[in-house]
């Protein structure tokens, strides 16, 4: 019987041997995916936190501990689509993240039951399909705190938590990630990349033989993160951490996305990602790009043409 690869050093080796022939897919959103089953407060909780004293219903990265099953089977469903690379469902899993639900103790088996979902997942349709075997990125989400900007109006020097802080919180994360068998480390939905800095360095630090994939958000059609900086700035402010990848995320939608992609191919001697969402909610809270939009937009020659860099990536996101 066939087995998956066994060593993160062969993983990575068929990665890049991947890259070099096609373009890869990354599976899609994992909220609105959770959305669906429709999980109750008690389903959040489970037994483990059933009696615990804050809400959690809609702490999705919870699941991974009391309905793990819900998450091997959206990685399935993406996996079936045709994903070529599954991300951890990690996207809060810091301390500071989960400081809202008073949940800063269990960051450490979140991050690491997280990965080993997604690479058990991962592993069996490796082993189903051996010419085409599936990777893992393990995700490091932005953070509900910015080192850059001051939540206080009126004090604009004013910051809520500290570098060292942020980039503790991130070593916790990478090293569990780690620990569960992620092939990549994904820092991504960059809104600042202050905050991007301090996942770098404990990414860096805790597992420096580990590739980064490093990916921004835009905002608005001026094309800057919420922070402020043009995409060129955020390249400039990233390229010291030499990533595997870079890429632009989420967004104002595929066609507004095209841009900032092209120019991160211009000026990036490395792979480029492009995971675009549906753009932004309209009056009533609904989408009006369909995903038959978005597919069209994402198959157009122009938008994955071969550019200087290598291969840009495709992420379709779910609805």
């Amino acid at each position: 019987m066939d087995q998956p690869i066994a060593t993160r050093p062969a993983r990575l080796a068929a990665l890049h041997d991947a890259l070099k022939n096609r373009i890869l897919v990354l599976d899609g959103a994992m909220g609105t995916m959770v959305q669906r089953y429709g999980l109750t407060e008690a389903e959040f909780r489970g037994e483990r936190f059933r009696d615990f004293h804050r809400d959690l219903r809609g702490n999705n990265d919870l699941l991974s501990l009391t309905r793990p099953e819900v998450i091997r089977e959206i990685h399935a469903q993406y996996l079936e689509a045709g994903a070529d690379i599954l991300e951890t469902n990690t996207f809060n899993s810091t301390a500071i993240s989960q400081a809202d639900y008073r949940l800063e103790h269990v960051v450490g088996e979140m991050n690491l039951a997280s990965a080993r979902i997604a690479r058990e997942v991962a592993d069996s349709f490796s082993v189903r399909t051996p010419g085409k075997p599936r990777f893992v990125a393990g995700v490091l989400g932005p953070m509900n705190r910015t080192l850059s900007l001051s939540p206080d109006v009126n004090d604009p020097g004013f910051r809520a938590v500290s570098f060292d802080e942020v980039r503790d919180a991130y070593r916790e994360a990478v090293q569990a990630l780690v620990e569960g068998g992620v092939d990549l480390i994904m820092v991504e939905t960059i809104f600042d990349t202050l905050n991007a800095k301090a996942a770098i360095a404990a990414a860096r630090e805790t597992a420096p033989s580990t590739p980064l994939w490093i990916s921004a958000t835009v905002v608005d059609l001026s094309g800057r993160t919420l922070s402020g900086q043009t995409i060129e700035a955020v390249w400039t402010s990233v390229e010291h951490a030499d990533p595997l990848i870079v890429g632009v995320n989420c967004s104002l939608g595929a066609h507004e996305l095209r841009p900032y992609v092209a120019e991160l191919a211009r000026i990036a001697p490395c792979l480029v990602s492009a995971h675009p969402n549906a753009g932004l909610p309209n009056a009533f809270g609904g989408y009006d790009e369909t995903p038959e939009i978005t597919s069209s937009l994402l198959r157009e020659s122009k938008f994955f043409r071969r550019l200087p860099c290598g291969h840009v990536w495709q992420a379709d996101y779910s609805y």
